[in-house]
């Protein structure tokens, strides 16, 4: 099982971007369906974005389409969300997630993601 620790959180003034970085801890990197959720204070964890275990496809929740990318960089065991044009909208923890080994399929919903790290905080400034 992979082993997920997120960095690059931080405060950042509306309009700013923030790179997030999620290191992985194993030699099977390259055998997980990747994503990024986030939780603001009194919501329910939401989807940002996802990736294939190759990074070939890529997919987006609707409110950061455009302004959010994500990528993974398998040889170094990586996975990247580079936020830009945040709102104060965008503040709250972010997650990065891994679906169970053998489970290469999107989805959206956390449930569907047995491994996380501990999160990292972004807070935007209006």
């Amino acid at each position: 099982q992979v082993q997920l620790e997120e960095s690059g959180g931080g405060m950042v003034q509306a309009g700013g971007s923030l790179r997030l970085s999620c290191a992985a801890a194993g030699r099977t990197f390259n055998r997980y369906f990747m994503g990024w959720f986030r939780q603001a204070p009194g919501k329910e964890r939401e989807f940002v974005a996802a990736i294939t275990d190759n990074g070939g496809s890529k997919y987006y929740a609707d409110s950061v389409k455009g302004r959010f990318t994500i990528a993974r960089d398998n040889a170094k065991n990586m996975m990247y969300l580079q936020m830009n044009s945040v709102g104060p909208g965008d503040t709250a923890v972010y997650y990065c997630a891994a679906r169970p080994w053998g489970y290469y399929s999107y989805s959206n919903s956390a449930s569907d993601y047995n491994t996380w790290g501990q999160g990292t905080q972004v807070t935007v400034s209006s």
